[in-house]
C-alpha cells in the first residue's frame, strides 16, 4: 500500500497528539492560571526573613530583596520601615517579606510556560509551538476534501480566523 501525504499527516498528527497530551494539559492549565496572575487566586502567603545590611535606602532594599515595582515605604516607626510587602529594621538589617505564591507545582508550570531564551528549556517552548502549528496544518488532512465534514470544517476555520482577528483588535 502506498502511503499518501494525507495518511502520513494523520499518523503523525495522531501519535504527536498522544505524545504531547501531558504538555498540552500543562500549558492549558498554566495559561488559565496566568490570566489570574495579578490576583491572589490559588495563592497563599509566604513569609520570609532575610538578614540584610543595616541602613539600606528604599532603592537598595528593593534591589536586595528583588521586589517588583520597588519598595515604597508607607510609614516608619522607630527603626522599623513598613512597606506593602513587609517591613525592614534599619538598625538590625532584618527584613520580613510577605509574598503571595502559587503552590510549587503550579508555580513551576507557570514558570515553564513563560520560559525565555534565558531558560535552559526554552527549546521545549519552541518545539511545542511548532507542534501546535503542525496540528493546525495537519488537521486539514484529517478528512478528504470532497467530504461534507471537510467543507463544514472550512466554515468553522473561517469563523475561528474571524474571531481571532476581532480579538486582536478588541
Amino acid at each position: 500500500m502506498r502511503m499518501t501525504t494525507g495518511l502520513r499527516m494523520r499518523i503523525i498528527h495522531r501519535y504527536l497528539g498522544f505524545f504531547l497530551a501531558g504538555i498540552m494539559a500543562m500549558y492549558s492549565i498554566s495559561g488559565i492560571l496566568m490570566i489570574f496572575r495579578n490576583t491572589d487566586f490559588l495563592k497563599s502567603e509566604v513569609i520570609t526573613e532575610n538578614q540584610l545590611k543595616p541602613n539600606l535606602t528604599a532603592g537598595e532594599l528593593s534591589a536586595e530583596i528583588r521586589m517588583k515595582g520597588g519598595v515604597k515605604p508607607e510609614k516608619t516607626e522607630g527603626d522599623i520601615v513598613y512597606f506593602r510587602q513587609g517591613e525592614y529594621n534599619t538598625k538590625t538589617g532584618m527584613a520580613t517579606i510577605k509574598k503571595m505564591e502559587l503552590p510549587t507545582i503550579l508555580s513551576k508550570m507557570e514558570h515553564l510556560h513563560k520560559a525565555t531564551t534565558d531558560s535552559p528549556v526554552y527549546w521545549l517552548n519552541i518545539f511545542f509551538g511548532l507542534s501546535l502549528l503542525f496540528f493546525v496544518v495537519s488537521s486539514f488532512w484529517m478528512f478528504m476534501p470532497q467530504t461534507s465534514v471537510f467543507k463544514k470544517g472550512l466554515y468553522f476555520t473561517l469563523g475561528g480566523i474571524i474571531l481571532t482577528i476581532i480579538l486582536l483588535f478588541v
